[in-house]
C-alpha cells in the first residue's frame, strides 16, 4: 500500500482499539485511554519473550493461530518473526481491520477468517506450533469448553492472557455433611450486558463473561489437555494490572 491508501484506511476504518504504527508517521490512535494502552504493550512484550524462549531461531516457518485476533496486532507481530499466521475472530468488522493492518504492514499472506473458539477443533482439524489466546478467555461463557478447543489445536505452546479475579480457597460439603472436598480457585460470572447490547466489539459473543482466578486457570489448563502450565512473570515497567497480578499471561505446553 502507498501512504495515501494507508491514510485512507486509517480514517475509513476507525475508531481503532490498537496503536498500529505503519511508519512514515502513519499510525492509528486507540479509542481507549492512553494509560490503558499499556495492556497491549505488556502483553506483546511477554508474548515475544515467551516465543523467543520456546522457539528461538526455529520460529520462521512454524504455524501460528491467533484466536480472537481482533485487529491483527499480534498476528502481524508473529508474522514479523517469520511464522505462518492464521487469525480467527467472531466479528467480521474486526477481520476487515485486521486485513487492512496486515496489508499496510507488508504481510498480506496472513490468513484472517471468521471463526469461533467454541467450535475450533472441528473447524480447524489440525494443530499449530503456537497458539495465541489473548484477551479472550475472560469474555467467554464456557471457559472449560474453550480451553479444550484451544488445547486440541495446540501442537507445542499456547499463550493465554486474561483478566483474573482474586483467589478463593476452602472446603465444601460434597453429598453429606461429613463428606467434604477442597476447592482451589474460582470462576466469577461477570455481566457484560450493557457493553454487549451497545455493540461493543471488545465483549464476547454473549452477555455473560466467566473470569477465572489464577489457580482455577492453571487447573483448567491441565484438565483441558496441557501437560504443564505456568503464569509468567511480568517485565519491569509492566502495565499496572499485570504488575499487580490482576491480569496474567500464562504459558501452557502440550
Amino acid at each position: 500500500m502507498d501512504p495515501q491508501q494507508i491514510r485512507q484506511g486509517i480514517d475509513g476504518l476507525g475508531p481503532w482499539f490498537y496503536a498500529h504504527d505503519f511508519g512514515n508517521g502513519l499510525k492509528t490512535t486507540p479509542l481507549i485511554p492512553p494509560q490503558v494502552v499499556g495492556i497491549h504493550d505488556t502483553r506483546l512484550a511477554m508474548v515475544e519473550a515467551a516465543v523467543a524462549q520456546q522457539f528461538g531461531g526455529r520460529a520462521r516457518g512454524l504455524d501460528c493461530i491467533d484466536i480472537g485476533c481482533h485487529e491483527g496486532f499480534y498476528s502481524v507481530a508473529m508474522a514479523r518473526h517469520g511464522m505462518n499466521v492464521t487469525g480467527l475472530d467472531a466479528r467480521e468488522e474486526n477481520l476487515e481491520r485486521a486485513r487492512f493492518v496486515a496489508d499496510a504492514s507488508g504481510f498480506p499472506g496472513i490468513d484472517f477468517r471468521k471463526g469461533r473458539v467454541e467450535t475450533l477443533a472441528a473447524d480447524e482439524g489440525r494443530a499449530y506450533a503456537l497458539t495465541l489466546f489473548l484477551g479472550v478467555l475472560y469474555h467467554v461463557e464456557d471457559p472449560m469448553l474453550c480451553l479444550r478447543q484451544v488445547a486440541a489445536v495446540t501442537g507445542e505452546l499456547c499463550l493465554i492472557e486474561t483478566q483474573v479475579v482474586d483467589e478463593v480457597e476452602g472446603f465444601t460439603e460434597w453429598g453429606a455433611q461429613e463428606w467434604t472436598r477442597s476447592y482451589k480457585g474460582i470462576l466469577a460470572l461477570v455481566d457484560e450486558s450493557g457493553e454487549f447490547h451497545a455493540g461493543n466489539r471488545e465483549t464476547g459473543v454473549t452477555p455473560m463473561a466467566t473470569c477465572p482466578s489464577p489457580k482455577a486457570l492453571i487447573f483448567m489448563l491441565r484438565q483441558a489437555g496441557f501437560a504443564r502450565a505456568e503464569i509468567l512473570t511480568p517485565p519491569p515497567g509492566a502495565y499496572e494490572q499485570h504488575a499487580r497480578g490482576k491480569r496474567v499471561v500464562c504459558a501452557a505446553w502440550k
